[in-house]
């Protein structure tokens, strides 16, 4: 019987390794996992490398594991938002490496690993510092650069609801880059408001099937039950 939901986050956190590439659903705070987040601060994991919308805010979720000295590297489309003072300090100081990518090709190099497509052309970065040391072409007389491919060790994302197979829903725009990241990772851990009994999520509604999804914790974060 495939039962992917596990008892407890340190259960669903268990064998993440150094070094590792970690795909972190959301924007801004929405669709965030901030508990998985907080568990990964717990495994001891460091020399990460962190993919996101954006470098965090305050002093907490992904600030919080960039503040306690675990990321070596940010792959981001906006690093500096209101509240992103942790990675300031970081960065002037020269203990965090940060790569941008613009948002529409953050989202397709991770959709790209999880479609098995190694690489593509886009018109976006041409022309600009992004292109630096790309591979070019021009296609109907426009340039385009080649991007790679993003794809993670571990995907940690946020669902509205999930099953014992990993079916995952979102709500609204908890959407998000959830779905892209957890295509595009070796193993996808959500964690849910809900769980639901096989049947209850309606195919239509299946935004995540549970073929992408390896384990699914349950957090109360107070929310109503239905």
């Amino acid at each position: 019987m495939i039962n992917k939901i596990v008892g407890t986050i340190a259960d669903a956190l268990a064998g993440v390794r150094d070094g590792a590439t970690v795909l972190m659903g959301g924007f801004g705070a929405v669709g965030q996992p901030d508990e998985l987040i907080e568990g990964l601060i717990e495994t001891g994991a460091r020399d990460l490398t962190v993919v996101a919308n954006n470098a965090g805010a305050g002093r907490v979720g992904l600030a919080k594991l960039m503040e306690a000295g675990r990321v070596r590297k940010i792959i981001c489309s906006f690093p500096r938002s209101a509240g992103s003072v942790v990675f300031e300090e970081l960065f002037r100081a020269g203990r965090l490496e940060l790569e941008i990518v613009p948002q529409g090709t953050l989202a397709e190099r991770m959709r790209a690993a999880g479609a098995g497509i190694p690489a593509f052309y886009t018109p976006t970065g041409a022309g600009t510092r992004i292109a630096q040391g790309k591979e070019a072409r021009d296609f109907n007389g426009r340039p385009h650069i080649l991007e790679h491919a993003l794809r993670g060790d571990l995907a940690l994302v946020e669902a509205w609801e999930g099953d014992r197979w990993g079916n995952l829903t979102y709500r609204e725009s908890g959407r998000n880059f959830n779905p892209v990241m957890a295509m595009a990772a070796d193993v996808t851990v959500a964690q849910v408001h809900h769980l639901r009994d096989l049947g209850q999520i309606a195919p239509d509604n299946v935004h995540t099937p549970g073929i992408f999804v390896q384990k699914v914790v349950r957090v109360d974060r107070g929310a109503p039950w239905n």
